[in-house]
């Protein structure tokens, strides 16, 4: 049951990231996130049968730290009102609603913390829940800020390199996933984001 719960609040955390992605764009003029139906938290439209179930059940599996991925929302730079400025509040705006969704979680374990007496089931299993969406919402993005393509970091790496780096740098793309399974089988990647991860959630977590 455990299993199932983290693998719906990390599918809720990474379809609010893709679609924080396509309505941010939105905003900044460019509709083709919306137009192909993609702005909604429906998971039918965003699941991707790797990222979203098979990888985040084999990290269970092996007690690895969960995360995964939705299908990306599709985003036309084109039509964005300032294509290299806008693209760059695109790239980041996945990481900032999970960190968002990380505070407004470690709000409700302090209040339930501070407030709640009775030691209820109802109360035990909101608490849990709460602190899953805390821990997921913290991992996600950082893990999405790594600078290896196609992540967030090396979208907005790229968007501020100048264009001969920019273009050097594109090349590594790719091989992007490659390098990013390689990260995870060395425990290298965990190596980076771990002390971050474990400071803010000891934070936001009242730890």
């Amino acid at each position: 049951m455990n299993y199932i719960l983290q693998i719906v609040v990390l599918l809720f955390s990474v379809i609010v990231h893709e679609v924080a992605h396509g309505y941010i764009a939105y905003r900044n003029g460019d509709d083709t996130a919306k137009v192909m139906g993609r702005l909604t938290l429906n998971p039918v439209s965003h699941i991707d049968l790797f990222g979203s179930i098979i990888l985040p059940l084999m990290l269970l599996l092996v007690n690895a730290p969960v995360f995964g991925w939705a299908k990306p929302v599709p985003i036309n730079p084109l039509k964005l009102n300032n294509p290299k400025k806008d693209m760059i509040w695109v790239s980041l705006a996945g990481c900032a609603a999970n960190f968002a969704l990380a505070i407004v979680s470690g709000m409700g374990m302090y209040l339930i913390k501070t407030f709640v007496t009775a030691d209820t089931s109802v109360f035990v299993s909101v608490y849990y829940i709460l602190n899953l969406m805390l821990v997921i919402n913290i991992i996600l993005p950082l893990f999405n800020l790594i600078p290896v393509p196609p992540l967030d970091g090396s979208r907005v790496v790229f968007l501020l390199l100048p264009r001969e780096a920019a273009a050097k740098y594109a090349k590594i793309e790719p091989y992007g996933f490659l390098i990013i399974f390689a990260l995870l089988a060395t425990g290298i990647l965990w190596k980076i984001i771990a002390p971050i991860a474990y400071f803010l959630i000891s934070i936001l977590g009242g730890r």
